[in-house]
């Protein structure tokens, strides 16, 4: 996007094809920081002149508007240029015409209730494999107008291979490798949806035959809809690369899954054993250098093995970052035992590791949770810095930033009897039944990374 003397103009490629489309429905997606918000945000400015005219920009919650660098504050830059006036508190601007264009969220399936009986000429979607395949298509029937601008879509998206919008964009995606088909991005085509069931068709005339009832009682027609989608990558946003050159870099230290993702925009790439890890990806070392700090990351069971069952393990890890900002595993235990066996395990492994030792314990949700990690804190563990937080996101997400370091070369573990069981088990996660050993080196590696002020000091 480029915006000089009052100019606003689209950068060329995907961002200038993305808002020429005609389509009834366009879907801008790809890698990260290929302009997509801006094209976004600029697609309703070609209407503000018009009183009647409103725009609605929905993200699946509140938070992802109002989140520093967002679409509120993107939109700051933007419409003011054109007499935007901000009603903050409604997150909605206003135009000397009248013309309005609101932010808001569809945080659940039954929000898309309070848009009975709205009229919108254009809805925009930001991020459209965050909404529910339901939510989508209820909007679709709320996209009318009587302001004279012919209703339309327009959203962004990244890849999602387990996304109903995987399912909607197939024809313009590569089946067997995952990208974008180059020629078929910004082609038109058309589909009806009879219930739950899509039919497409390259031409509007080869959907004629799928019939309904109109207020006459005569059988005309389904009008078709037409959907196109236009492929982009960070390389396309020129703007961006030449103002956040380390962007690229920041992109290229995700782990490979994310990677492909968002750099590579592949729609067909999913969690899998050995995208995560590797044993390659770390290397053995035969002692630990000086100041490194230590952290012991704890995932708790408390089911005890007995004949016929397969219960969760607990599991500990023990990782250090050195004073250079390298990571290394010392140590790595796990045991099937009962409530009280567990914290027998704690207690010999804290005395084992000393105090310079930070202890790290997931706290589990409602009152339960907090009494285990009140009773580590106050009665097991006494003289220990012992730290607890809830566990955010899902297990491939807390895995990720150690996944990148590892695939980075940035991991090391000390050579130990435990090394082929933490190999084995992490080179089958996310697909092994038990994700114990996984789940436990996230939580000690996330709380090296979040304890700040760093002493340096401490050994194995």
């Amino acid at each position: 996007m480029g915006a000089a003397s009052r100019i606003i103009r689209p950068q060329e490629g995907p961002q200038t094809q993305f808002l020429a489309s005609s389509a009834d429905i366009t879907i801008y997606g790809g890698s990260a920081g290929g302009g997509k918000t801006w094209g976004l945000l600029m697609e309703p400015l070609r209407h503000v002149s018009n009183g009647r005219f409103g725009a609605v920009f929905f993200r699946r919650t509140t938070t992802q508007i109002t989140n520093e660098g967002g679409l509120w504050d993107e939109s700051a830059e933007l419409y003011p240029m054109l007499g935007g006036m901000p009603r903050s508190h409604m997150l909605e601007w206003r135009f000397p015409s009248g013309a309005k264009i609101k932010f808001t969220h569809l945080e659940h399936e039954k929000t898309v209730r309070n848009y009975q009986g709205a009229q919108i000429p254009l809805i925009n979607f930001d991020e459209l494999t965050h909404f529910s395949e339901k939510q989508f298509f209820y909007m679709v029937s709320r996209n009318r107008s009587m302001s004279g601008v012919k209703p339309y879509i327009r959203a962004t998206c990244n890849p999602d291979a387990d996304s109903w919008v995987a399912r909607f964009i197939a024809w313009w995606i590569n089946q067997d490798t995952g990208y974008a088909i180059p020629e078929r991005g910004g082609v038109l085509r058309w589909f009806v949806r009879i219930g739950d069931t899509i039919m497409w068709a390259d031409k509007p005339q080869d959907l004629a035959h799928h019939t309904m009832i109109d207020e006459n009682g005569n059988k005309v027609p389904i009008p078709p809809k037409s959907v196109t989608f236009v492929p982009a990558k960070l390389t396309d946003n020129k703007e961006l690369m030449s103002a956040n050159p380390e962007y690229m870099a920041n992109l290229m230290a995700l782990s490979l899954v994310e990677r492909e993702r968002l750099l590579g925009g592949n729609w067909k790439i999913r969690p899998a054993a050995g995208l995560y890890f590797r044993r390659e990806w770390v290397k053995p070392i035969e002692a630990v250098p000086a100041g490194t700090k230590w952290v012991r990351g704890w995932d708790l069971a408390g089911t005890p093995k007995i004949e016929g069952n397969d219960p969760d393990w607990t599991c500990g890890n023990k990782m250090g970052r050195t004073p250079d900002g390298r990571f290394i595993v010392g140590h790595h235990t796990y045991d099937r035992q009962g409530p009280a066996g567990v914290e027998r395990l704690v207690q010999n492994t804290a005395e084992q590791d000393g105090r310079a030792t930070t202890i790290s314990i997931a706290q589990d949700p409602g009152q339960a949770g907090k009494s285990q990690v009140t009773s580590y804190q106050t009665k097991l563990l006494v003289g220990y810095d012992v730290r607890s937080s809830p566990e955010t996101g899902d297990k491939v997400t807390r895995f990720s930033p150690f996944s990148a370091q590892a695939e980075a070369g940035n991991v090391f573990f000390l050579r130990g009897a435990w090394n082929e069981r933490w190999l084995s088990e992490l080179e089958g996660f996310p697909e092994a039944t038990h994700d114990d050993d996984a789940d436990a080196t996230s939580r000690a590696f996330n709380t090296l990374l979040n304890i700040s002020n760093f002493s340096w000091e401490g050994a194995l």
